[in-house]
């Protein structure tokens, strides 16, 4: 491995302290190696690093990820369509463009296209060819990054006013249920139902302030589950019961299913409690904010010998099939004017993946909707 910044010559005199594109090229003949760092010589705020061993040159890359790569196609050890596959199968690492080098006589390019390579350049190198298209790849990655940076920045701007939100929506609905109950004085039956639609809207929008931040922490990779052995019976039966007031109220059967042959002591994972009871008490909110006559039911059962299945169904309006491709998407809001803010099932799923399990959704317009989680079954 040998390093050298290409404008080294160039801005010695200059003295300047311009961020340099780091860009990575493997080749398994030195003497290539030198030639790309003679012809890369006029590229400027450029550092270029060879390896002549694939294998150290992956490791390379992914501890310390480059701009670009520059990958001869036929090496010993990894050739260039397999450290091209391996770069793309690793979600860890950032967008890196990857132009591969190729003899006239070797194998057709188009596998490495295939595999995720951005450009390919056959030899023999044509100079003006390749510092075209690596400028042009270099431009490509410092927009992405840019892109990426100034979401990144949204996000974290997001994320910090919802935190920001709950305690005033927290102070202010404890302030006016005093003042429901009569705590500053007897209210006239007028203001006081204001008053509750206003709390009824802050808690509304607190919830969507408390869903927003938890599918940021999610999505940040900052949210740390607290797994413990956790019994999935017993936190649907408890669902179960804390909604039945809602189901009483909109004249809905809710209940909750179980194979006769099966007990609690069926019903094991591990898990962390908060987290799969939102997930559960947001799918059957959902069944019954959906559902204007019927029933929504959530059954368990053990689909295989190491796997527990909870099925929430509902016997509402349905999800038309084009929306159930999307419906886990974030921010995907169904067409129904009951819709919330698309946030809920982006959560769910998101917490059901990392339980080691998946979240499954069977829908027919006008007849209803069924979501099924599928989870690993904790070990005795």
């Amino acid at each position: 491995m040998f390093t050298r910044r290409l404008t080294d010559v160039k801005k010695e005199s200059q003295g300047t302290d311009s961020r340099c594109n780091r860009i990575v090229a493997v080749d398994d003949v030195a003497d290539n190696l030198f030639l790309l760092q003679a012809v890369l010589h006029d590229i400027n705020d450029c550092e270029l690093t060879c390896f002549e061993d694939s294998r150290e040159a992956l490791l390379h890359v992914e501890n310390d990820p480059p701009d670009l790569l520059l990958l001869d196609v036929m090496m010993p050890e990894l050739d260039g369509y397999e450290f091209t596959q391996r770069i793309r199968k690793n979600k860890s690492l950032p967008y890196i463009p990857i132009l591969l080098l190729t003899a006239h006589n070797e194998l057709s390019p188009i596998a490495g296209l295939d595999y995720g390579a951005d450009e390919f350049i056959r030899k023999p190198i044509a100079v003006d060819e390749l510092n075209a298209r690596v400028r042009a790849l270099l431009r490509l990655k410092n927009s992405i990054d840019e892109q990426v940076m100034m979401a990144q920045q949204r996000e974290d701007f997001v994320a910090r006013l919802t935190h920001d939100l709950r305690t005033p929506l927290v102070a202010a609905n404890r302030v006016l249920e005093m003042a429901v109950k009569d705590g500053f004085g007897k209210a006239p039956e007028a203001l006081r139902e204001m008053l509750k639609n206003v709390i009824s809207n802050n808690s509304n929008l607190l919830a969507m302030a408390n869903t927003l931040l938890e599918v940021y922490r999610h999505d940040a990779g900052q949210k740390e589950m607290a797994f413990a052995r956790l019994n999935l019976h017993r936190l649907a039966k408890e669902v179960v019961a804390e909604l039945a007031p809602l189901a009483t109220e909109r004249s809905l059967s809710l209940s909750l299913e179980v194979g006769a042959t099966l007990s609690v002591s069926n019903f094991w994972i591990m898990g962390d409690g908060l987290e799969m009871r939102r997930v559960v008490t947001n799918l059957v909110g959902n069944g019954l904010k959906f559902t204007d006559e019927g029933e929504v039911k959530v059954r368990l059962f053990l689909p295989k010998d190491d796997q527990v299945a909870i099925a929430i169904s509902d016997t509402g309006v349905g999800i038309p099939k084009a929306e159930q491709e999307e419906i886990f998407n974030r921010f995907r809001q169904g067409q129904h004017m009951r819709a919330g803010s698309g946030l809920g099932l982006h959560l769910s799923q998101r917490v059901i993946e990392a339980h080691g399990g998946c979240i499954t959704i069977d829908s027919t317009v006008g007849q209803g909707s069924c979501f099924t989680m599928w989870l690993p079954r904790a070990t005795l």
